[in-house]
């Protein structure tokens, strides 16, 4: 059964995966890039991003040589600025340790030792850069395997479930088209059970109560973006990489970032003060200014 079950969703991607950049390359570091880069964030969004950042920084040496705040200015739109700066500490680990006579991480716990790399990322760069035959698990993914079984499923069964389907020496195909399945038929809400190539396989088929709500790894609706301190650190970070702000006088920013109301002054200084915690934002000479 297993291996009709690998017949049918290879043949189908084949006809049905989408085709995205970086799946015609198996530079670790451009898979690196693109794997932080989509976490949270649609894929129309992160394609021309990731071209844009590879352009500039197309190495680590590259990206370790280059100012963070540059690094933050070409992030801009993507969301999340901590995987910016997390992967600039990435590239500048990965370089010292190339310059030093080693190699770009090559083993998921030399990956999982890089700032921002976790279990998930860390699997990517060895599916998608390395071929191994490593289940990649997104929220994509562990709905179809919970949907699959047809029982909500906790962190360890998803990753075992994961683990027992990739066949072998396919690791690289058998992951992209999982996601694929996710992320275009078996999706969160009106999932296409009539034209999924698993349907046969498939003991949840659209019927009941779905599994997939509640499975470990699956996401739930986001808490509204419009307002939220996300949006505006986002908006202090974009003002700030393109004007000089006075640390004592935040008139200009709460103006600036949207934040008319009452308290705005008041945010507008916590959200300063966590984005300069973060490491994200610097002061010099009373100036807010992106890191250098």
């Amino acid at each position: 059964m297993l291996a009709n079950l690998h017949a049918s969703v290879l043949a189908w991607a084949v006809e049905h995966g989408r085709d995205l950049p970086w799946r015609h390359t198996r530079d670790p570091w451009a898979i690196l890039v693109s794997e932080v880069m989509a976490q949270q964030t649609q894929v129309d969004r992160v394609i021309p991003k990731w071209t844009a950042f590879l352009q500039l920084w197309p190495d680590p040496q590259a990206c370790a040589g280059a100012p963070l705040g540059d690094v933050l200015r070409v992030w801009q739109g993507l969301g999340y600025p901590r995987r910016a700066k997390n992967l600039h500490d990435a590239a500048s680990q990965i370089s010292a340790a190339v310059h030093a006579g080693g190699h770009f991480p090559n083993t998921l716990s030399e990956l999982m030792a890089l700032p921002g790399v976790g279990p998930y990322t860390a699997r990517a760069v060895m599916a998608f850069a390395y071929e191994a035959d490593v289940a990649v698990v997104d929220t994509n993914t562990a709905r179809v395997l919970a949907r699959w079984e047809n029982r909500q499923l906790d962190r360890r069964s998803v990753q075992a479930a994961a683990d027992v389907a990739v066949p072998p020496g396919s690791g690289w195909a058998w992951n992209q088209a999982m996601l694929d399945l996710g992320a275009t038929v078996c999706t969160l809400r009106n999932p296409s059970c009539e034209r999924c190539p698993t349907r046969n396989f498939c003991s949840y088929g659209g019927i009941g109560v779905d599994p997939a709500v509640g499975t470990a790894g699956v996401s739930v609706r986001q808490a509204r973006f419009a307002g939220s301190d996300r949006q505006i650190r986002g908006r202090i970070l974009r003002v700030a990489g393109s004007q000089r702000l006075s640390m004592n006088n935040l008139s200009e920013l709460v103006e600036a970032v949207g934040l008319v109301n009452i308290d705005g002054r008041k945010r507008a200084a916590t959200l300063v003060q966590s984005l300069i915690d973060d490491g994200l934002l610097e002061t010099f000479d009373g100036w807010l200014q992106l890191p250098k």
